[in-house]
């Protein structure tokens, strides 16, 4: 069996199985053209004279010859064939155990060959994922730059709210504190002064009554106080109740915009500075 290894093959031909005795040369028995089972009565013819003259004496080693070619001849017209098919079996498995090992190689090839046609575009995606990824930086460098400007918006904004709220509560509690002083300084003065009382108990009949508008003296009261508490405010000079309360504020404005991570901070007099 002759070895090869290409895809292609083509079924070998069994050479056809025969039980004759081989031709003596291309021209039949010694060239006359005739059969070579000829020999067979030529050779009888030929023998006695050559077994009378004793040209060709038979011996033990003659017998031994005939013998043996009688078991070729035998062996080959009898047994030829099966030791042609066991043989033949044998290269014939051969065969296939070599075409089973090309076949295995031939379809891994294809499959790398596959594989290889699936990831030839390998290179374009690649490039294509670069480009959206300059992109996506693009885009988000672009957005970074506006990103800490709507943050520090924010963060203003949310700074003045609470210093209105701060504000607006701290207007509160002086309107009630002063509400409450007010209250306790009117009702002292009503208590103490006896014309007052009087005054006020005539102002409270005429208006049960409906007659002419007359001066209110516990709202004069009030307002009296007021007045008085706006100008002793206004010739004061201490002003360390205004200190304490705007450095509260500031101390708890710097504590959320370090918890929030401002980008600002206020120093003592709530000058707000840059941190970032």
């Amino acid at each position: 069996m002759s070895f090869h290894a290409s895809a292609k093959r083509e079924k070998e031909e069994a050479p056809p199985a025969t039980n004759t005795l081989p031709t003596v040369g291309k021209g039949g028995l010694f060239g006359t053209g005739l059969s070579e089972w000829f020999a067979l009565p030529i050779g009888v013819v030929a023998a006695v004279p050559l077994l009378t003259f004793d040209v060709y004496v038979i011996n033990e080693e003659t017998q031994l010859l005939a013998v043996f070619l009688a078991f070729c001849i035998t062996f080959y017209t009898q047994g030829g064939d099966a030791v042609y098919a066991a043989l033949d079996e044998r290269a014939k498995n051969l065969l296939k155990e070599h075409n089973d090992a090309e076949n295995l190689v031939i379809e891994a090839l294809e499959q790398k060959l596959t594989f290889l046609k699936a990831n030839q575009n390998t290179v374009n995606d690649f490039s294509a994922i670069n480009e959206l990824r300059a992109t996506a930086y693009a885009k988000l460098n672009a957005a970074g730059a506006v990103k800490p400007k709507h943050d520090f918006k924010a963060q203003v904004e949310k700074m003045l709210t609470m210093i209105a709220a701060e504000e607006a509560s701290y207007t509160e509690k002086t309107k009630m504190s002063l509400m409450s002083e007010a209250t306790t300084s009117v009702t002292t003065k009503f208590t103490t002064d006896a014309a007052l009382k009087k005054r006020a108990l005539d102002a409270a009949i005429a208006k049960l009554k409906g007659g002419d508008k007359a001066e209110d003296p516990v709202q004069a009261a009030f307002v009296q106080f007021f007045k008085d508490k706006a100008s002793a405010a206004a010739a004061s000079k201490d002003d360390s109740e205004e200190k304490a309360q705007r450095a509260a504020m500031i101390a708890k404005m710097n504590s959320v915009a370090k918890n929030e991570g401002f980008f600002f901070a206020f120093d003592a007099s709530g000058t707000p500075k840059m941190m970032a």
